[in-house]
């Protein structure tokens, strides 16, 4: 048979996922579904391109981790914007159907995790929210105990001139990124003296902008569609996600923008 653009994109096997639990189904379970089915493949689409600027950090190609940035930006702003799609759903409309979820949660995304580990922002607790002894869990644990994009930037900028202090070279890699004043500085000698640099170092702002505007228009649907209430599943709810608002994925980027 030839291929097609059906078989290609395996259409009959993705549009027989969508599969609501209500019964009779209520109609916004449907936009619940495709729309996180939706942001698991952007999670995955966004893992690619991190392993490759991850990569192309460690072998020094700047205009490589420039056109992957731009990418993973663009990605971001869409998956920002889908964030309308699910307000479209009331309150009410998710609480007829919110039953029919159990103990299913977001917080057992093993994606989102990995997509907040590979950037630098490394909770180890996070691991509870996984079976152990699955893929999922081995996943996120070989993620956990790997270099991330931050840890890689950093030996970017080490063959770019900075002098990388003890405390950066020989971080735990399990740890969350923190901001280290010799690092500073040596950005903003490269944003002074290499202007091609100074177009990465805006487009790792602009992503991690991006990426903490998703985190608020994130918490704010949850607490506008459930309230105070207890997450899905039991997790923990708006107030245990405003503890990640604002958290910089490259802190010292943020860190030095009055300098500038």
């Amino acid at each position: 048979m030839d291929l097609t653009y059906a078989s290609y994109l395996k259409l009959e096997q993705l549009l027989a996922l969508q599969e609501p639990r209500s019964a009779p189904p209520e109609h916004d379970e449907m936009i619940f579904i495709v729309s996180h089915q939706a942001y698991e493949l952007w999670f995955k689409l966004q893992l690619h391109e991190l392993d490759r600027i991850k990569r192309d950090f460690c072998d020094n190609r700047p205009w490589n981790v420039i056109a992957a940035f731009k990418r993973v930006r663009t990605i971001m702003k869409v998956m920002v914007e889908q964030v309308d799609i699910l307000e479209t759903m009331t309150p009410r409309s998710f609480s007829s159907f919110r039953d029919r979820l159990e103990h299913a949660s977001g917080f057992q995304s093993s994606q989102f995790r990995e997509f907040e580990f590979v950037l630098g922002y490394k909770r180890p607790d996070m691991l509870r929210y996984q079976q152990p002894g699955t893929p999922a869990y081995r996943q996120l644990l070989q993620r956990l105990q790997e270099p991330s994009v931050y840890d890689c930037f950093h030996r970017f900028l080490e063959q770019h001139g900075v002098a990388l202090p003890p405390e950066v070279k020989q971080r735990d890699p399990t740890a969350a990124a923190v901001a280290n004043d010799t690092v500073e500085e040596g950005i903003l000698k490269l944003y002074r003296t290499q202007p091609e640099l100074e177009i990465l170092f805006e487009l790792m702002t602009d992503f991690d902008e991006g990426f903490q505007e998703w985190r608020y228009r994130h918490i704010k649907l949850v607490e506008r569609t459930i309230g105070g209430k207890q997450g899905t599943g039991g997790s923990l709810g708006v107030e245990f996600l405003k503890k990640s608002l604002f958290h910089p994925v490259f802190p010292d980027l943020w860190a030095i923008r009055h300098k500038l």
